[in-house]
């Protein structure tokens, strides 16, 4: 049982314990901070994209009096450097990440917690070391298939959203509109600002818009595209080299190994109207993890700022964390 601490003041209750760079080789140095108790719950946030980074928020979706949780922004992603850097930067770099954070906190076992792509990686890293994992939380489960994004980009895209399907398309040539998608990741990195800042300011704008119950907007400025004196999304040239590359996975890899997964508890927390990554995916997952609980929140989507969507997280860390041994 962990000694009884002092609590801290209230307003450091979320300040980090510890902000490094941690050089992980290849010439990438990753942004790692800790937060809440060192005598806590060892618990590993996984943030989404990929390419976007952790937020302080994020700190707060564990209790501080009760976890001792890491957090790290991705190889060329937020604080982490060099910002935006692709080369050794696959999927398997990233798991050996975590196991060399891992190891240099001195947990024996932690707690996964990852949405989007966070739980991608998640799901990746739990099935290449399911004895390092106590228990896994995840928010919008997506697989990191080309079906996945077929069916976002191709199928409910247009379906849903005929007007913003428009606008997305425009940023490609009319002859290479019919299979947009590795298109897009062609034009998102190639070296051209003519070529690639149309591409992802349009790929950043439908996804933001896609990723909300009720966006402020759901039409994008076409005029805009082309704009190279404002702030570029940061996430479009990650996702274009990690999904031209099938997230350097072979197909269908997680859902074959989701086997791997018995015995580890899970509860998957999923938004109803989540276009990215729709419930069908999370049930899918939890046939074959059976260990794992799906959550639906109503009325949310794809946000983990949408109504209900964070409190849920919150409750389902707490939940699986009592079920640990």
């Amino acid at each position: 049982m962990a000694a009884d601490v002092p609590a801290p003041a209230s307003a450091d209750l979320f300040a980090p314990l510890t902000s490094e760079h941690l050089d992980v080789g290849d010439g990438h140095a990753i942004h790692v901070e800790s937060v809440g108790r060192s005598d806590g719950i060892p618990a590993v946030y996984l943030h989404g994209g990929p390419g976007s980074g952790c937020q302080p928020d994020h700190r707060r979706l564990f209790d501080p009096q009760r976890f001792h949780t890491v957090l790290f922004d991705q190889r060329g992603a937020g604080r982490s450097k060099p910002k935006g850097l692709r080369e050794a930067n696959t999927l398997p770099h990233l798991i050996a990440d975590m196991e060399t954070i891992r190891q240099t906190f001195g947990f024996d076992k932690w707690l996964v917690v990852g949405g989007s792509w966070g739980a991608t990686l998640a799901l990746a890293y739990a099935q290449a070391h399911p004895d390092r994992v106590t228990g896994i939380v995840l928010r919008a489960t997506f697989l990191g298939t080309r079906e996945e994004l077929h069916d976002v980009f191709n199928v409910m895209l247009p379906r849903h959203y005929p007007g913003l399907h428009g606008d997305f398309l425009s940023a490609l040539p009319e002859a290479e509109r019919a299979d947009p998608l590795p298109n897009f990741y062609r034009h998102i990195l190639d070296a051209d600002p003519a070529v690639h800042v149309p591409a992802i300011r349009a790929w950043g704008g439908t996804e933001a818009i896609l990723s909300e119950i009720a966006p402020k907007r759901a039409r994008l400025d076409r005029a805009e595209l082309g704009n190279t004196t404002r702030p570029m999304p940061a996430t479009p040239a990650m996702e274009a080299h990690y999904f031209k590359h099938d997230c350097f996975m072979r197909p269908q890899q997680l859902m074959e190994d989701a086997g791997k997964l018995t015995g580890i508890p899970g509860v998957i927390i999923q938004g109803r109207y989540d276009f990215l990554c729709p419930p069908a995916t999370s049930h899918a997952l939890a046939r074959r993890w059976t260990d794992a609980e799906v959550r639906i929140v109503e009325g949310a989507g794809h946000s983990l700022y949408d109504p209900g969507m964070r409190d849920a997280v919150m409750k389902a860390i707490a939940d699986v964390a009592s079920k640990l041994k």
